[in-house]
């Protein structure tokens, strides 16, 4: 993809190419959004752009976008180029090590083979654990000449702010909050038909049943998209240390994005919960989220305000619980039994 392909991150992108035109690059960069393919698409086009071969021009000559089609960039888009250096969580701990990143300051540090640009991108830096962030301070703060830090997150609030400080951040969200799409709105939907109807432990259990459908079928999801993503679909031949690698950050992605999706949707209903609890308060229907959803008002009239911000409490804690190495499904179900509905 090129900077052309985003044109839903306007003002992102014109900020990155006005830098380029004027040559006020910055060392280092954090880019933060919702979705975190789409900002490592944006950290693939910006090391594009840098090295292309036959970029677009701007004022001045300078190159303001790839062609995506050059040796460069083709070699870039499969990660295959010497001076491009990715780093990701790791599996087991999901978090991105010490010793992970030493490698990367060891890199950074030598000369471009075949680039002008030497560009690092760490993927989730908010899962950074504390040493790992030390360590690359100074480095982040100094870079080497003609090279560029790219840093992407979609939880910017979890980074060290020793880390965002040395950054320039830019938000690639969109404006205002997001809005659901017809599939997220159907099964919000029943949800809360589903929350409506139950007046048992069994209905409540049928309760947690539509939200673990939901949270299987995105795993899946995502394990198809970041399977056919990844280096080891299109390179065969390659060496055993290479494909373990490969295996391993694939493996660490998948849980990465599922647990960002997992975040998501439980703050969909998070944002449900919150239309109840205005509802017991009598608030303006014009400040509910969902104020064509039947179901908000009817549990609405069944709790009191107190109890309604009680939940809200509760879907607080489960989220910050699953941050953790609690087990999923445990959690779910306590989160939800505790739900006064």
């Amino acid at each position: 993809m090129a900077f052309k392909d985003f044109p839903e991150q306007e003002q992102g992108v014109t900020l990155l190419q006005r830098s380029l035109e004027r040559g006020r690059l910055a060392h280092a960069y954090l880019f933060t959004g919702h979705r975190l393919e789409e900002l490592e698409a944006l950290a693939y086009t910006l090391a594009k752009t840098l090295n292309c071969q036959k970029p677009a021009r701007g004022k001045g000559g300078v190159g303001i976008d790839c062609c995506d089609e050059c040796l460069v960039c083709r070699k870039i888009n499969g990660e295959t180029h010497a001076d491009i250096h990715w780093v990701r969580p790791e599996s087991k701990s999901r978090v991105v090590t010490i010793d992970q990143m030493r490698e990367l300051m060891r890199e950074i540090q030598l000369k471009p083979t075949e680039a002008e640009y030497k560009v690092a991108v760490i993927v989730g830096a908010d899962r950074l654990n504390v040493q790992a962030a030390n360590a690359f301070l100074k480095t982040l703060e100094e870079p080497p000449p003609k090279s560029v830090l790219i840093l992407l997150s979609t939880e910017p609030q979890r980074i060290l702010e020793t880390i965002l400080s040395r950054c320039l951040r830019l938000n690639f969200a969109g404006e205002g909050g997001r809005q659901l799409d017809a599939p997220q709105m159907e099964w919000l939907s029943r949800f809360s038909e589903a929350a409506v109807e139950q007046k048992s432990l069994l209905g409540r259990y049928r309760l947690m049943d539509v939200l673990l459908q939901k949270l299987a079928e995105m795993k899946s999801r995502v394990e198809e998209a970041l399977t056919a993503r990844s280096p080891l679909e299109r390179y065969d031949d390659v060496e055993k240390d290479l494909r373990e690698r490969w295996e391993e950050e694939l493996k660490a992605a998948i849980e990465a994005e599922y647990r960002r999706q997992r975040t998501d949707l439980l703050m969909i209903v998070q944002w449900w919960l919150r239309d109840v609890w205005l509802s017991t308060l009598a608030a303006g229907h014009e400040l509910l989220n969902f104020p064509k959803l039947a179901g908000t008002s009817t549990v609405a009239g069944r709790i009191t305000a107190r109890q309604a911000m009680e939940n809200l409490q509760i879907m607080e804690q489960t989220q910050r619980l699953l941050h953790t190495n609690v087990q999923e499904v445990l959690t779910v179900e306590v989160g939800l039994l505790k739900l006064k509905l």
